[in-house]
């Protein structure tokens, strides 16, 4: 008798098959008409197949093939490898000739959609076809950083992250034509909705109840969708910009948490497309007079052995002086501190993906500019908030845009925090001025600049591994190149993400 796609890739075993009952017992049930088999990209955006029922059982067992280029699309879903010219370019090893690679979903991930009646949903991860799991499979990298982490002597670890994500929500004017389905009008991007679309709110009066009774209609789809699909919601709430709001989420392990990030901005955007609205993850929307949007990482380290905090120390440590990092950390948290802020600037491709994103690191704009950190300072790159005897003291990283693929983004923080503990680094004082610092600490300014940081962060390069640092530098490269060929940047950014993302 022949093994299974799933017994030859490895991942077969009782709870799994267990899972697999439960499923098949939905399915049977005759309640689900089409089942989406989805897996993220290296983006962080949702691609799928649709089966029918009986197909998206035999997909457990036998997986299903994808088109390999799949892995490798730019932002403009062009693919940024030249796989018919052997020896034209570094194509990565298995990924020749558009061939297949196998989808083989998670059976524990089946939900039903809310928005899209009788359909199933499953998550998806890679592989090849001899079985081989693929390295780039960007949630397969977050599951390699936090091995590191249950590994790490004496005390294996974990990370626990919340999330706190800001976007914008526009109304789709039923009278107007909308120029993305103008045949007319397609492109490779296509067109940018933009003509089509109203404010929910006109901003500027931050935490409105007013105004958030004016966007109750969306943020009430916003709300049932999430809470729908078991996702931890505590609040939606009025930003400052127009038509931006923020959803935050209860803290959970970091797997989880990257896997609820992806569904929640696909399901957001589906859902309230259904209903009339166009919600975009972009980080600065191409009008007038917005506020960039950003996506928060609240962060600290679980200890296996007992499940407690161990960013959290009992007492302040001796000596130290209001500025010292291990008055409201414990000596591991410093450290962890310290690692993310010496490869700040290595880390940033991953946490602001999108050449869009760095127009957010402004002065005085509640966004960060320099490689600093402060307590409970909004203007910092990384806040501390918590302190002894806290067990929610944590690090909230503010560099990120919602935008961002979460596993890429949580897997920055374990390899950056990982160096700091095993060099057992110190942080710097906190700052009080978190915009006057020199010119070495600052961000970078551009994708561009994000990338060569990247290349020059051996201990990123490290932790990712060569391959993959080589691959995600030349599919963001084509985006940095693309943007410097626009004759208009602005109109570029516009078709290349605002209906993209």
């Amino acid at each position: 008798m022949s093994l299974s796609f799933a017994a030859r890739a490895g991942v077969q075993n009782a709870e799994r098959q267990a899972a697999i009952e439960r499923v098949r017992s939905q399915i049977g049930s005759g309640a689900i008409e089409r089942v989406r088999l989805s897996w993220c990209d290296v983006h962080g955006t949702l691609r799928s197949k649709t089966l029918m029922p009986a197909a998206a059982l035999k997909a457990l067992d036998a997986g299903i093939g994808m088109v390999s280029t799949l892995m490798l699309k730019d932002s403009s879903d062009r693919t940024a490898f030249k796989v018919f010219e052997p020896g034209a370019g570094k194509t990565p090893s298995g990924f020749g000739y558009a061939n297949n690679v196998v989808l083989l979903p998670d059976p524990a991930s089946f939900q039903m959609l809310p928005w899209s009646p009788g359909t199933g949903w499953l998550r998806c991860e890679t592989f090849f076809a001899d079985g081989r799991p693929i390295a780039f499979d960007t949630r397969r990298v977050l599951e390699q950083a936090l091995a590191q982490l249950a590994a790490l002597a004496p005390q294996g670890l974990s990370l626990t992250c919340g999330l706190e994500v800001e976007f914008h929500i526009y109304r789709i004017d039923p009278a107007a034509a909308d120029p993305q389905l103008d045949p007319a009008a397609a492109a490779w991007p296509g067109p940018a909705p933009t003509p089509a679309l109203r404010l929910v709110h006109p901003g500027y009066r931050l935490l409105s109840e007013q105004w958030g009774d004016m966007a109750e209609a969306p943020l009430r789809i916003v709300q049932e969708t999430a809470q729908a699909l078991g996702l931890p919601l505590t609040s939606l709430e009025i930003e400052l910009g127009p038509s931006q709001v923020e959803a935050v989420f209860e803290a959970t392990d970091a797997l989880t948490a990257a896997d609820q990030m992806v569904l929640f901005r696909s399901a957001t955007t589906q859902a309230l497309r259904r209903a009339g609205y166009h919600a975009t993850f972009m980080c600065r929307p191409p009008f007038p007079n917005i506020m960039s949007s950003g996506w928060h990482l609240h962060q600290s380290l679980v200890r296996l052995a007992d499940g407690g905090n161990a960013f959290m120390r009992d007492a302040s440590a001796e000596g130290c002086g209001p500025l010292d990092a291990r008055r409201e950390l414990s000596d591991l948290g410093s450290h962890y501190l310290a690692g993310l802020l010496a490869h700040a600037r290595g880390m940033s491709v991953f946490c602001t993906p999108t050449t869009n994103g760095y127009g957010r690191f402004q002065p005085n704009a509640l966004a960060p500019q320099s490689a600093v950190w402060g307590r409970d300072n909004r203007g910092a790159m990384l806040r501390v908030i918590g302190g002894p005897g806290d067990p929610a003291t944590r690090i909230e990283n503010r560099i990120g845009e919602p935008a961002a693929n979460p596993y890429l983004y949580m897997a920055a923080q374990i390899h950056a925090g990982l160096d700091g503990i095993t060099r057992q680094l110190q942080p710097p004082p906190a700052t009080d001025a978190p915009y006057a610092s020199s010119a070495d600490e600052r961000l970078p300014t551009s994708l561009g600049e994000a990338l060569q940081a990247l290349r020059d962060d051996g201990a990123l390069a490290a932790g990712f591994g060569a391959d993959f640092v080589d691959y995600l530098c030349q599919i963001k490269g084509l985006e940095v190149d693309r943007q410097a060929q626009a004759q208009d940047p602005q109109e570029w950014q516009a078709r290349e993400f605002f209906g993209r993302i």
